[in-house]
């Protein structure tokens, strides 16, 4: 529904993202360099920019027209400025309407945005006018099925442990889970590496001292670093940053999580983000692997020269680093719509996990025997998964079943379902929570392991990590051939529900260490 801007509205103001491409040479450097496994250290990495000359000569032309600066990216590719509408309106050439969706009213350009040759020249998008396109959460809950993972003190936070009857059973417990994936007994806790998250908010302290406590995990607040990126006021916890949190420090209990905390789900928010995240590697030389669970359908993104094209540039420098980014491929199977909801809109992928520069991470159904033993596991019906519209196939990404020109997702899968999910203290109380918004975190805990595998054998902190698995996918992976998430099914080999399956961890670290 698009209405005029009223008169009270035109003062608002909107932060706009001006995102300067890489010089063409550069970004086919970091391409061909990721492709190979190789890691660029962070003063080299300094040197991959865009021009200063044409930063600079944006940002003057910017406050000429009354544009307040609120930052240039030290690499200067993302300059952030805000404006009232109708000076956004003037020097850009916009119309700008009222348009709402799902019951809020965004003030949002009708048209595309238009800047002088003279500096709009080395612009790639402008990100910002459309507000109301957002990203999406990845996570589903479910009311815990067991009495004893459910009762919780709320004023002590205590909780009894379950019994004995019960163990290996949903909600499942970080010590569960790593077992299923034989990862447990392999001396390894992350210790020296830190696991970043990118989220909207933070969790609360109580609960996770609650979730560490009932898990008898040895992780303090001390390890938990939270970066208010905006510095603004942060929305109220409402799961999703509590689940990465608890289940990142849950499988690699020696790290520290430093929490990115992003205010909204805005595109211009989580690129300011990764701008953050890319500034602070040089001073977090352990910070190398972060988890995302956010999507949206490629179809409803603005073509691959908008949103698209800032945060590849974004992944590409993360991956050149050895930031292993995480993402969850989402819940809504093979047809997400706008909402993250399933079987509504058109078959496709989600980006950010169709990135080529990402691991993206799909979904299963684990079920467990009272031993702990995996009694089955398939694809789960709602996990994302498809062939990119944006991106071509990776060099990479070969091996049984790949198939096709386009970049295919997810590369790796783990435990997502909501119906056999994961143990999360929210609120003071138990929930059950799943989705790939679990999946992704404990992948990223699981390559917080690996690295710490790695420093202990005197090795240096993995590369881009999908050039090194693909290979690997029989001598350290369970296939899953069975299970469909809509047009796709589970089959044997790489598939478009679960990818080259579920890790052995004992494998996997072997492998790579």
């Amino acid at each position: 529904m698009v209405q005029t801007v009223d008169p009270e509205h035109r003062d608002e103001k909107m932060t706009l993202h001006f995102s300067l491409a890489l010089p063409s040479e550069a970004a086919a450097d970091l391409e061909a360099r990721v492709a190979r496994g190789e890691t660029v250290s962070p003063d080299a990495l300094s040197e991959y920019g865009a021009p200063k000359a044409d930063a600079d000569a944006l940002t003057a032309w910017l406050k000429s027209k009354g544009f307040e600066i609120e930052r240039v990216s030290a690499d200067n590719t993302s300059i952030y400025a805000n404006a009232p509408v109708t000076q956004i309106e003037k020097n850009l050439q916009v119309q700008m309407v009222r348009v709402n969706r799902g019951g809020f009213t965004y003030t949002a350009a009708r048209n595309a945005p238009s800047l002088p040759v003279s500096v709009g020249e080395a612009v790639q998008a402008i990100s910002g006018l459309q507000p109301f396109q957002q990203a999406h959460k990845h996570s589903k809950r479910r009311a815990p099925r067991d009495s004893n993972r459910s009762a919780l003190g709320v004023a002590d936070h205590t909780m009894p442990g379950p019994s004995p009857s019960i163990s290996n059973s949903a909600p499942y417990l970080p010590s569960e889970i790593l077992k299923a994936y034989n990862a447990d007994g392999l001396g390894l806790d992350g210790s020296g590496q830190t696991i970043a998250i990118l989220i909207d908010t933070f969790p609360t302290d109580a609960d996770m001292q609650a979730f560490w406590k009932q898990n008898n995990l040895p992780v303090t607040l001390s390890q938990i670093e939270k970066i208010n990126v905006s510095g603004g006021q942060l929305p109220p916890p409402e799961g999703e940053e509590t689940l990465d949190t608890q289940w990142t420090s849950g499988i690699a209990p020696g790290a520290t999580i430093r929490i990115y905390a992003t205010g909204s789900l805005a595109f211009t928010a989580l690129d300011r983000a990764l701008d953050r995240i890319i500034d602070d590697i040089p001073t977090h030389p352990g910070m190398r692997q972060l988890s995302i669970s956010l999507g949206l359908g490629e179809t409803f993104l603005n073509g691959p020269g908008g949103e698209v094209a800032i945060e590849h540039q974004k992944f590409l420098k993360l991956a050149a680093a050895g930031v292993n980014v995480f993402i969850s491929t989402g819940d809504a199977g093979s047809n997400p719509d706008e909402t993250g909801h399933s079987a509504t809109g058109p078959t496709q992928a989600e980006y950010q996990s169709t990135d080529p520069c990402v691991i993206a991470v799909g979904g299963t159904t684990l079920k467990l025997a009272s031993d702990g033993t995996v009694t089955s596991e398939v694809g789960w019906s709602s996990g994302g998964g498809g062939k990119s519209i944006y991106f071509p196939r990776p060099s990479w990404q070969t091996g049984s079943g790949v198939t096709g020109l386009r970049r295919l997702v997810p590369d790796v899968s783990a435990t997502a379902d909501p119906d056999e999910g994961g143990f999360v203290l929210l609120h003071g109380h138990v929930q059950q929570i799943g989705g790939t918004s679990w999946s992704a975190p404990v992948w990223a805990g699981f390559c917080a392991l690996i690295n710490s595998a790695r420093v202990s054998a005197n090795k240096p902190p993995l590369p881009f990590l999908n050039p090194l698995i693909y290979p690997l996918a029989t001598s350290c992976f369970r296939d899953i051939e069975s299970g469909s998430n809509g047009v796709f099914h589970a089959t044997h080999g790489y598939d478009l529900v679960t990818g080259l399956g579920v890790p052995n961890m004992y494998e996997l670290v072997k492998a790579l260490s």
